[in-house]
């Protein structure tokens, strides 16, 4: 029963994450936010099923790695709107 209430929580996550990827698409921080926050729910329903069989946590390490990177990647986009254009709205530069 306690497996049960914990995937409830995690998908839980997983939708609050998804529906705040959605909603909110002024700025790149929340956008950035709301990605770290659907990986994170990811990531414990990983955890939470490979420890439920047994298996080995290598491929979490796995998953950490990418998860780090694409959080690397989501900063240095970041940094460099922010220098560009000043800010980090959607609207206040043309994408084309």
């Amino acid at each position: 029963m306690m497996i049960i209430n914990n995937f409830m929580v995690i998908f839980i996550m997983f939708i609050i994450g998804n529906l705040i990827f959605v909603s909110s698409n002024k700025h790149l921080l929340i956008v950035l936010l709301s990605l770290e926050f659907i990986i994170l729910s990811i990531f414990f329903m990983l955890l939470l099923l490979l420890s439920f069989i047994e298996y080995d946590m290598y491929m979490l390490m796995v998953f950490l790695v990418f998860t780090v990177c694409e959080g690397a990647l989501g900063l240095s986009i970041l940094v460099s709107m922010i220098r560009t254009h000043g800010n980090d709205y959607f609207q206040s530069y043309n994408l084309l």
